[in-house]
């Protein structure tokens, strides 16, 4: 049966197993790459979890797509006609449903031109890095915890105390935001904060407020940061 899979391919050029195999896996390799550079490397607000699974499956997709195309311009051309179909009567706005939008086109132009194995091997590569995905959340990034609000009525150069308390409760802190102004008596600070244990959220506010100095606090649990 396995042998009868790998002849099932009718076209001009005979299948080559391990060839096809290997230029799907090396797609799929090059295009984690080149997400995990986005994910540590982006620093706008867009960020899209979306956005970085189709790094991963538009190359293996695109190595699928150019595995039907071999040594065929007929199929070219009618992947070019179906595509602009699919551009010019659908707005997708979702980067991953374009994704499987031209998984989908590339299986049945697979099948349509009696690459049987193509279809089959491809596809089943196809759904499988689509779950990987799913069952890891790859792509999703979680940074901080907890952003902080404060008011600090000293001095700026007396504020080592507070900075040791929140290092005592958190992993990494940053200062997003720094506010004072001529006549506004204080400072107005904003942190984001990757705690060292979230469910001591409660704890580390109640000692904030009981430090001389510090008024007005406040804390938001932060969520993941992509838009799923």
């Amino acid at each position: 049966m396995i042998d009868a899979l790998f002849r099932g391919d009718f076209a001009s050029a005979p299948l080559n197993v391990s060839a096809m195999m290997l230029g799907l896996l090396l797609a799929f390799a090059c295009g984690h790459g080149l997400a995990w550079i986005y994910m540590y490397t982006h620093t706008g607000l867009s960020y899209s979890r979306s956005f970085v699974n189709s790094l991963i499956v538009i190359p293996t997709v695109t190595s699928l797509v150019m595995m039907v195309l071999t040594n065929s311009l007929v199929t070219a051309f009618g992947m070019m006609a179906i595509f602009a179909i699919v551009r010019f009567r659908n707005i997708l706005r979702d980067t991953l449903d374009t994704t499987y939008v031209l998984s989908a086109l590339v299986v049945g132009m697979a099948s349509g031109s009696m690459k049987f194995s193509t279809a089959i091997v491809g596809s089943g590569v196809v759904i499988l890095v689509m779950f990987y995905l799913w069952f890891t959340s790859f792509g999703s990034r979680h940074r901080y915890d907890m952003i902080l609000n404060l008011h600090w009525s000293r001095s700026v150069a007396d504020m080592n105390e507070m900075k040791n308390l929140l290092f005592r409760h958190s992993l990494r802190s940053t200062c997003a935001s720094q506010r004072s102004s001529e006549g506004y008596e204080g400072t107005d600070i904003s942190y984001r904060l990757l705690l060292r244990d979230p469910d001591r959220m409660d704890e580390l506010l109640m000692e904030l407020r009981a430090l001389q100095g510090v008024s007005r606090v406040t804390g938001l649990k932060a969520e993941e940061e992509s838009e799923v």
